[in-house]
């Protein structure tokens, strides 16, 4: 009798994966399309990357911000956006300093230069919008975005599990 050298897996069902129909991939490609073409046309002139604009827009839209806040508000990471605010503050765009609740506290806000180049650059993000809506009704732009919003809702919701590689470093 032969032994094999291996247990055969059981197939997976519908292991083909349709990157057509893929959410996760549609979204990528759709952001990565607009951000490259916002930033080559509209931010580099201007010596600023896409997550620079972020940070930018984010102080914006909602007033100077704990860094904290900031990070979570972007979607980048504390330590890098530690060096995108660092580069905001060094181009005279944003101010940093310490909070006044807390010395371990940072609070990010936009300059009046800030302010004057977000003015500049929020026709073209809007036209920008509006050339990635193209074909889409009001409602169906609407619907795009309630639906964008619950996604990422659902995705902060998630309980996170621990990969593979974290799980072996843990039980070493």
């Amino acid at each position: 009798m032969r032994i094999p050298l291996f247990r055969e897996k059981t197939p997976v069902k519908d292991a083909k994966l349709n990157l057509s129909d893929f959410l996760p991939y549609l979204v990528n490609r759709v952001g990565v399309i607009i951000a490259e073409q916002f930033g080559e046309e509209t931010l580099a002139p201007h010596r600023i990357s896409i997550a620079m604009w972020r940070v930018l827009a984010v102080l914006a839209s909602a007033g100077a911000q704990r860094q904290i806040d900031l990070a979570d508000l972007t979607s980048i990471d504390a330590s890098t956006l530690s060096r995108i605010v660092t580069r905001l503050v060094r181009l005279g765009f944003a101010s940093r300093a310490r909070s006044e609740n807390s010395s371990r506290e940072v609070v990010v806000a936009l300059t009046a230069k800030g302010s004057a180049l977000v003015a500049r650059l929020i026709p073209p993000a809007r036209d920008m919008e509006a050339e990635a809506a193209a074909g889409l009704s009001a409602e169906e732009l609407a619907v795009v975005k309630r639906c964008l919003r619950r996604i990422y809702g659902n995705m902060q919701a998630r309980p996170r599990r621990a990969s593979r590689s974290s799980v072996r470093r843990a039980a070493v």
